[in-house]
């Protein structure tokens, strides 16, 4: 029970890995507020966290949207007085998402400002969001969802969402830097393939496989408990050995 009495707010969790993060917290003691676009389907999964036990409450938030952001934390402090763990999960590539296969020099504006809002802005909102209270508190874990693409680089495809990416991990050393004083730590997870798509799968590794979600969630659940206490401002990279090069 490393997260007992903890409160995590939990981006992106109505499906994936910020779902299985949200069941995970829960089962580790934690209260978990699951925020995401998706209103119904952030709601039963609040409601199947309660149905085993947990405390849970599902609230839709488009994270491009400030002042939902906001209701999201201040629902958060009303439902439980605290906010202990912030984990950024929303997010996605945006040709992929938006089906746009255009290259960088062709994509319209609209899906570029899609990916930088959702892959950078909402993460710097709910940070702006959370910080203040965790400064209060003099307690506070943030954990950023980077990606390998964001060590990487991106293709033609991809420079949107590398560029997104990679701002995470300026905004992690940020936020480590300002909470550092209260107590407040940061830090970002950068994976590479992870089986929650089946075209992960055909991405190469060095270790001839992509990831199982729960390895990237163990992670993140070690580096927002007690145990990574000394850990601050860094970013993890779970890629299967991707990022050291080489790979046609």
């Amino acid at each position: 029970m490393r997260f007992k009495d903890n409160v995590a707010i939990v981006t992106g969790a109505a499906s994936g890995m910020g779902l299985l993060a949200a069941e995970c917290y829960a089962r580790e003691g934690a209260k978990v507020v699951l925020t995401d676009i998706k209103r119904e389907a952030v709601e039963a999964a609040a409601e199947s966290i309660r149905r085993t036990g947990g405390e849970a409450v599902g609230i839709q938030v488009d994270v491009r949207v400030f002042d939902q952001v906001q209701n999201a934390a201040e629902t958060a402090l009303k439902c439980y007085g605290r906010i202990d763990i912030l984990v950024n999960f929303a997010g996605g590539a945006e040709g992929r998402m938006l089906k746009c296969s255009a290259p960088f020099h062709e994509m319209p504006i609209d899906v570029i400002d899609w990916g930088l809002d959702v892959n950078l802005k909402g993460a710097v909102y709910f940070c702006r969001a959370v910080l203040g209270t965790m400064m209060k508190q003099k307690r506070g874990v943030i954990i950023n969802l980077g990606s390998v693409t964001g060590i990487e680089g991106g293709g033609p495809g991809s420079v949107n969402y590398s560029a997104a990416k990679s701002g995470l991990i300026g905004l992690t050393k940020s936020m480590a830097l300002c909470g550092a004083p209260y107590g407040v730590r940061s830090c970002c997870v950068s994976p590479g393939p992870v089986l929650t798509r089946t075209a992960m799968a055909n991405m190469k590794t060095r270790l001839g496989r992509a990831a199982e979600p729960k390895e990237i969630i163990d992670l993140i659940l070690y580096l927002s408990s007690d145990q990574a206490a000394f850990i601050t401002g860094t970013n993890y990279v779970i890629d299967g050995g991707r990022s050291c090069g080489g790979m046609d």
